[in-house]
């Protein structure tokens, strides 16, 4: 399980640092609703909420969230920056982990008590959630809209060239 949901982590992740980057700086307080995060909100949660079900899965419990950590990433770029730099790092953690250790159940703080690898599956949910939220922001802040699983009407689909 663990080698399946860490190879769809891998992959979301490009598509996801992908939608991320497309998110201008200068529009990045852009919200459809004054009820809705910013772009820049969900810009940095997703990042640092990855890295938060990393860590949890790596050593075996749920820390509480710092929320001095979400006001430290103050631009897109700086979401960018957890991908780049620390993401990598923690996912090698985790891939190191044996089996024994990803089968032991973890407590996300009372709400839920599963076996450490299936919050690699939240992770991905979590992730693919907040994506598409921020995909949908992208066109009416006025910037294209990358692929995801296929082609976007900004960035359509080419069928490889089969060489």
């Amino acid at each position: 399980m663990a080698e399946f949901f860490i190879s769809v982590i891998e992959m979301e992740t490009e598509t996801t640092r992908k939608i991320i980057a497309a998110v201008p700086e200068d529009k990045s307080s852009y919200r459809p609703h004054d009820d809705s995060r910013t772009a820049l909100e969900i810009a940095r949660r997703i990042p640092l909420t990855d890295m938060w079900f990393l860590d949890a899965v790596t050593n075996g419990e749920f820390a509480m969230p710092d929320p001095s950590a979400e006001q430290a990433v103050t631009s897109v770029a700086g979401a960018l920056k957890i991908y780049d730099e620390d993401f990598g790092p923690a996912l090698e953690k985790v891939k190191a982990l044996s089996g024994e250790v990803l089968a032991k159940d973890v407590s996300m703080m009372g709400a839920f008590n599963m076996s450490a690898v299936i919050y690699l599956s939240f992770l991905i949910r979590h992730t693919v959630h907040h994506r598409g939220q921020l995909s949908a922001y992208l066109r009416p802040m006025g910037t294209k809209v990358p692929s995801i699983y296929s082609g976007s009407a900004d960035e359509p689909f080419e069928m490889p060239s089969g060489e």
